[in-house]
């Protein structure tokens, strides 16, 4: 499903007149602003599936890659061997480790790179995280509509239900039940996507 099938489909129930062109559209903007912010906040609150990606690291320290969000929880960086890094969250305690001899693997992000102790243990470690780019135009994947083609890549009806619910607040209408509606929903897609129905 397109944008401009999701907007189309949200004036259908908000009993709005369907859009030729929605990217670009100056009476379709805002609710093209409305689906970007549920778009972000849909994809910040799950780790969906088809969000998850995996790289490998080449060195100590390696780059963060371009499209990173957020770790998954829990083991999130292996070494090659499969062995878990465990994470140190403060400068400090990296500068202590870093003047001991340990052999248990540990990592530090930086905001630019992740450093791993002991160094050799970063070469060829696997790190499954959660990418920002929730739009996704042919191969392309992004975290902005640029087009009316552009598709999503989490369950369309969910930013679907998000639009409709934020465009009623904007209205001053009652939306109350909308919410409670996606908020049912996401759960429901969040157990589907998980494969526990």
């Amino acid at each position: 499903m397109t944008l401009k099938t999701i907007i189309n489909n949200v004036c259908d129930i908000i009993n709005l007149d369907r859009f030729d062109q929605v990217f670009g559209n100056d009476e379709a903007q805002s609710l093209v602003r409305m689906a970007k912010a549920g778009g972000d906040e849909i994809s910040r609150r799950v780790d969906w599936s088809k969000m998850l990606k995996t790289t490998a690291f080449g060195a100590s320290p390696g780059p963060i890659p371009a499209d990173f969000h957020r770790l998954i929880p829990g083991g999130a960086i292996t070494t090659a061997a499969g062995e878990p890094f465990r994470p140190v969250t403060n400068g400090s305690q990296w500068a202590v480790l870093a003047r001991v001899n340990t052999s248990q693997p540990y990592y530090f992000e930086t905001g630019a790179s992740f450093s791993f102790l002991p160094a050799a243990a970063g070469i060829g470690a696997q790190m499954l995280y959660v990418s920002r780019n929730w739009i996704k135009n042919g191969t392309t994947e992004k975290s902005d509509f640029g087009s009316d083609d552009d598709e999503i890549l989490f369950p369309e009806r969910l930013l679907e239900k998000d639009v409709i619910w934020r465009w009623k607040r904007q209205q001053g209408l009652v939306f109350d039940d909308n919410l409670a509606e996606f908020e049912a929903d996401l759960v429901q897609e969040i157990k589907a996507d998980r494969g526990a129905q």
